[in-house]
């Protein structure tokens, strides 16, 4: 974001930073970094030359994304904040403050870039194929698109670092953020246990055998392989163990024992809450590409309309722990459409339902 106002400045735009603060609970410095950004925001302006706001977006960020993301997982489901930090955040409650400023956009260092096509704005892939961000921008409307701009979308992430370097901003050695969404990066099973109540339950093989106990099913996720407790069986050799299901009903953790094994592979994904950047969805059976996860290669797929407003994506190729409650995102080419969350699997046996969703609200 800061190469992003200094490229906006020499265009001669007049820039107005923005710092939002939108994380309150224990905001301490040892996970959440909030003040030193803060810091970091002014020295930034005062290179470019800029005013700086600062900004507290806590309370939307509580009611649109968190509360979410704790329904999410009190259902044992694995959702990703950072696609409502964008739909709710940066491009609704950012946007709706600037534009009360008397701003005509707004702009973020997203790697992603638009086009303007007949009727609308396309989002399109960053020119940086290893640091493109459209599958977290899914989400935007068009009048979102419409107010933003992604000006460092056509630079690769060493010339966005060179830029920063050679005209003196002081953040262009800073790594980049990592963990949950403005809450920073900290030991997520203790920090979920702050919220949700610890369920313990047995850990079982696909026959039913029981091979140790888990802590929840909300601090597990689909294709686990770390913090499970177990290692090899009598007789199963010493292959890793994968989580690959949840039985909610019974409150067990399924596992399975080896990276390959069938039951960690899905055929095809019946997707929900669908979002369409253009306002309408592709045709049904049109060739396209789809992502089950950031940072994966484009995996080819077709795509059919069921009811209920609900779609099956189905894959040349089995795909590996595709996971309810994490978002699927379709892609035509470099163009991202829209996509929706993951439902239900269908092809190893990864694939019951969703458990049901449970309300969950933060204290």
């Amino acid at each position: 974001s800061s190469v992003a106002a200094w490229l906006l400045k020499r265009e001669g735009h007049e820039v107005i930073g923005v710092f939002m603060k939108n994380w309150e609970d224990d905001d301490t410095d040892e996970y959440c970094t909030s003040r030193q950004d803060l810091v970091d925001a002014v020295a930034v302006a005062d290179v470019i030359g800029i005013e700086v706001e600062a900004v507290n977006f806590a309370r939307e960020y509580r009611e649109r994304v968190f509360a979410h993301f704790l329904t999410e997982y009190g259902c044992g489901r694995t959702p990703n904040p950072d696609v409502l930090c964008n739909s709710e955040i940066k491009f609704r409650a950012f946007l709706d403050h600037a534009l009360t400023l008397g701003a005509d956009r707004i702009a973020t260092g997203h790697y992603a870039r638009l086009r303007e096509v007949s009727g609308g704005v396309e989002l399109v892939k960053a020119v940086d194929a290893a640091k493109d961000q459209t599958y977290f921008l899914h989400q935007l409307t068009q009048r979102q698109l419409g107010s933003a701009l992604f000006p460092v979308g056509a630079l690769n992430k060493r010339q966005v670092r060179a830029i920063a370097r050679e005209n003196g901003i002081p953040t262009y050695a800073k790594k980049d953020s990592t963990g949950i969404c403005f809450i920073g990066e900290r030991p997520f099973r203790e920090f979920l246990a702050r919220y949700l109540p610890r369920t313990p339950g047995p850990i079982e093989n696909p026959d039913g055998r029981i091979l140790g106990r888990h802590e929840g099913l909300a601090y597990y996720t689909l294709g686990q392989r770390q913090g499970l407790g177990i290692g090899g069986t009598r007789g199963g050799g010493d292959a890793p163990w994968f989580v690959a299901g949840k039985d909610a009903a019974r409150n067990v953790l399924v596992v399975v024992q080896g990276h390959d094994h069938p039951r960690l592979y899905a055929r095809a994904l019946e997707v929900a809450d669908t979002h369409w950047i253009a306002g309408h969805p592709p045709h049904s059976g049109h060739r396209l590409a789809a992502k089950t996860r950031y940072r994966m290669a484009d995996a080819a797929c077709s795509l059919v309309a069921l009811d209920g407003g609900h779609w099956r994506v189905e894959f040349d190729a089995p795909q590996w722990a595709p996971t309810p409650g994490q978002y699927l995102v379709l892609y035509d080419g470099d163009v991202c459409l829209g996509g929706g969350v993951i439902a239900t699997a269908v092809g190893g046996d990864i694939a019951e339902s969703a458990p049901t969703r449970a309300a969950v609200t933060p204290a």
